[in-house]
């Protein structure tokens, strides 16, 4: 495959400049100005797009085993390749969970299985504790040389104190990482959204910021005294920056994502979208937003990633309280992270969709150098609009159905082989 006339893009090698890449099986074997194409080799016009490193998203819920009707690993790969992906990070709130090496082994793909639908790379993040029930830690050591890259209770926090310390002890000297979901069950309460004047008017019980912000602050505090090298999902809030600054300072080992909703809507949309904007943590207030979105642009964010939880459309449809908690997310991110941060250079942009992430996960990828895996993201900056009834995911609900967002994706490479091109139909199962 030869790849001619696009914009490359790459954070680790410090490039931004035109040129053409060719990819001989699943590796990059060449880029240059003005390749010749050679007998047999597929070529492809990239004038206008921007070729990546294969994007990665760190923070995914393929909700197979168990939940299958929300998602599947065949379903949740089409997702992500028509939303530029290559690679995924799999969450573990799964059923059974992603605890011990047998289920451990279903649903690790570093290789694409075409043969199973699956085109991109998944990489299992194990749980913390076993059936993520917050009690008795792992044999970390035996999951990490199975193939777990990271490990986390995503979806539900550790409330004892002790315990988490216990697995950041344990976790410290394997250098392995630990993904916290920050919020404490009784501050949160019964809450569907953020807690403030938009909930007290509506009448919904809310989520206040300290839910989230006092996790954040213990496992920070945690970290630091047992050396434990720590990553903060998700934050919400302008105090979990700070917080994460503060810990940085005293040179903790942390590092922290944000999502795309959490960057461009408030806590306005629950009372335009209802269940559909339901999600965990809840939206903030515009100046959360504008907090991280400033955070973004001072390299406070180390990547971004888009907690894609999807569900049946039955679970996200009617009263909020009963409605299921998360959206979709991997189909309309790149776009939305565009929307959200216009004044982002390309180089950092693309460092947040992938080198960083493939940094701190110590993933394959985040390059497009010569021997490097041949993962590339081709994207343009043409509008596009966010037609929720299409996607490739199994979950359909999102608060973004109907937006229009500035950047879209032209084509995925995962393994030498496109694994989509703009206009394919909606694929997986």
């Amino acid at each position: 495959m030869l790849v001619r006339g696009g914009r490359i893009v790459d954070p680790r090698q410090r490039i931004d400049a035109l040129r053409d890449l060719r990819v001989e099986g699943d590796r990059i074997v060449e880029i240059g100005e003005h390749l010749r194409p050679r007998a047999g080799e597929e070529t492809i016009d990239a004038g206008g797009w921007v070729l990546a490193p294969g994007f990665i998203d760190a923070h995914v819920h393929l909700r197979e085993p168990g939940f299958e009707a929300k998602e599947t690993l065949a379903s949740g790969s089409a997702a992500a390749v028509r939303g530029g992906f290559t690679t995924l990070c799999a969450m573990p709130n799964t059923e059974p969970a992603i605890d011990d090496l047998e289920v451990l082994a279903r649903v690790s793909f570093p290789h694409p299985n075409r043969e199973r639908g699956i085109g991109a790379r998944i990489f299992p993040i194990a749980a913390m504790t076993r059936a993520r029930a917050g009690r008795e830690i792992l044999d970390y050591a035996s999951l990490l040389s199975a193939g777990a890259v990271a490990f986390s209770d995503d979806g539900s926090t550790i409330a004892d104190a002790r315990v988490m310390r216990d697995v950041m002890r344990a976790l410290a000297p394997l250098d392995a990482l630990a993904i916290v979901h920050s919020e404490d069950a009784a501050l949160k309460g019964n809450g569907v959204m953020h807690e403030g004047e938009l909930s007290r008017r509506l009448g919904l019980p809310g989520s206040p910021a300290s839910a989230e912000e006092s996790i954040v602050a213990r496992d920070l505090v945690i970290g630091l005294e047992v050396g434990a090298r720590l990553h903060v999902a998700h934050v919400s809030t302008a105090r979990s920056v700070q917080l994460v600054a503060w810990a940085r300072e005293r040179h903790a080992r942390v590092t922290c994502e944000v999502t795309p909703h959490h960057l461009l809507l408030t806590e306005e949309a629950v009372e335009e979208c209802g269940a559909r904007a339901k999600v965990n943590p809840p939206l903030r207030t515009a100046a959360d937003a504008r907090a991280l979105r400033d955070a973004v642009r001072a390299g406070a964010i180390d990547f971004f990633a888009s907690d894609h939880a999807p569900h049946t459309d039955a679970e996200k449809s009617g009263d909020i309280a009963r409605a299921a908690v998360g959206f979709s997310g991997l189909e309309i991110a790149v776009g939305a992270y565009a929307l959200a941060l216009p004044d982002l250079s390309m180089i950092d942009f693309v460092a947040l969709c992938s080198t960083r992430a493939a940094d701190v996960l110590q993933l394959p990828g985040g390059s497009l150098a010569v021997g490097a895996p041949a993962d590339i993201t081709m994207f343009s900056e043409r509008p596009w609009r966010v037609e929720s009834s299409n996607f490739a995911s199994k979950g359909r609900a999102t608060p973004f159905d109907g937006w229009e967002l500035p950047r879209r994706i032209e084509a995925t490479v995962v393994a030498g082989v496109i694994a989509y091109r703009a206009g394919d139909p909606p694929s997986g199962s």
